[in-house]
């Protein structure tokens, strides 16, 4: 995917090189957005699905612009894709200067899914078929509308297809990438569409009214990313007591909660339940902070179902006085029910925990630890996690969280 989007944007630098640049205040215009866009997704997540929503709302505008306060564009697909690669390299530079550049993955997927965008817009508009079609009314409307949901579909396989964890099978990466549309995907899509037709009623002057709202959406939604943020670290730094009273060995939360989100996505898990799921894995020993004689290694797993009960609840009183969330609090204490009663996060952990427990961080047990929980799929353990788990260990385990 890289070398296609180098290609390309080799094609059309030195196409619009040769011929020249076409209205050139709008290319100017329109550079100028989706460089502001790149820039202000400073110090954005690694994990955020769009770092840059006011640059991509830029692009997919400037790929649909056929008209400029009414008068006909002349701009084409190789310009739009010169634009969105001159905006991107000149965005960099400064975060690269700082060392926290975006990788090469995410331009190049920006690249394409605009130029599937302009490819699909340009030459029927300037050619004058969709007007013959579709003509000005609700018609050509819905054909914006196809063309956008086509634009972010393609954008979904190129992401799924760049996801950081590429030995996950394609399937569920797509279903990630699709779910993701309804969120921030469906915004910069409506946003570039508004700007397209805004722009072609006003003139450019549309630009900076109709870009404030999504660039003040993004500002809010940065602030509520550091609030999650600095939540999860507590929760983090809370997971870490037992470690350090000495009731569970080093990283078992880490490693329980990384190997459970892992689990999580390959059974269809996403977003909220995610989220419920790793700070669960996260806080599911809590309760041994409660017992006045640790247990070995911390090995829950290996002690009486009626003791992994009595921990367990306890470990849910403890984290409902936290203040943590009570969807955390219900799957922490019923983490060593049957599992047939159990909802799907309180199964994960379950298994991933007595994973983690059998076989500690010595590799050479993984084998063995994984045999005693198919043996006790009948009573204990939930089959299809305990298959979901195998199918995670297969591909080489998790992603390792981020230090909280």
């Amino acid at each position: 995917m890289r070398g296609a989007a180098l290609a390309l944007a080799v094609v059309a630098l030195a196409h619009t090189l040769w011929n020249g640049v076409d209205e050139p205040g709008h290319a100017l215009a329109f550079g100028a957005l989706v460089t502001v866009g790149e820039l202000a997704r400073w110090g954005s997540p690694p994990e955020d699905r769009e770092p840059a929503p006011l640059g991509a709302a830029g692009a997919l505008a400037y790929a649909l612009l056929g008209r400029s306060g009414g008068e006909s564009t002349t701009h084409g697909v190789l310009q739009v894709v010169t634009v969105v690669v001159a905006a991107q390299l000149l965005a960099s530079v400064p975060h690269l200067a700082r060392g926290s550049g975006p990788g090469a993955d995410r331009p190049a997927r920006r690249v394409l899914a605009v130029a599937f965008a302009a490819a699909c817009f340009q030459p029927p508009y300037n050619s004058g078929l969709s007007a013959r079609w579709f003509g000005e009314g609700p018609y050509f409307a819905l054909f914006l509308l196809v063309l956008l949901v086509l634009t972010a579909l393609c954008d979904a396989v190129l992401g799924a297809l760049t996801a950081p964890a590429p030995r996950r099978p394609f399937g569920p990466l797509l279903r990630d990438e699709l779910r993701a549309l309804c969120g921030i995907g469906s915004a910069v899509c409506a946003t570039g569409a508004v700007m397209a037709l805004g722009v072609a009623v006003a003139g450019l002057w549309a630009l900076p009214v109709l870009c404030v709202p999504l660039l003040l959406t993004q500002v809010s939604f940065r602030r509520y990313a550091e609030v999650r943020t600095t939540y999860r670290q507590t929760i983090a730094s809370l997971a870490r007591s037992t470690e350090i009273a000495g009731h569970t060995p080093h990283g078992h939360a880490r490693r329980v909660a990384g190997l459970a989100v892992a689990v999580g996505k390959e059974l269809g898990l996403s977003g909220p339940g995610l989220t419920v799921l790793e700070y669960a894995a996260l806080m599911h020993d809590i309760g041994q902070l409660s017992l006045v004689d640790p247990v070995p290694r911390g090995a829950t797993a290996v002690l009486p179902v009626a003791e992994q009960r009595r921990i367990a609840l306890l470990g849910g009183a403890v984290v409902r006085r936290t203040g943590v969330a009570a969807e955390v609090a219900v799957v922490v204490e019923q983490q060593a029910d049957p599992y047939r009663e159990q909802p799907p996060a309180a199964r994960i952990i379950r298994v991933v925990n007595a994973y983690d427990d059998l076989c500690g961080e010595g590799a050479g047990r993984a084998l063995h630890a994984l045999e005693q929980l198919r043996l006790g799929t009948g009573r204990d353990y939930h089959p299809q996690v305990v298959e979901a788990l195998a199918g995670v260990l297969a591909r080489g385990g998790p992603t390792p969280l981020r230090a909280g």
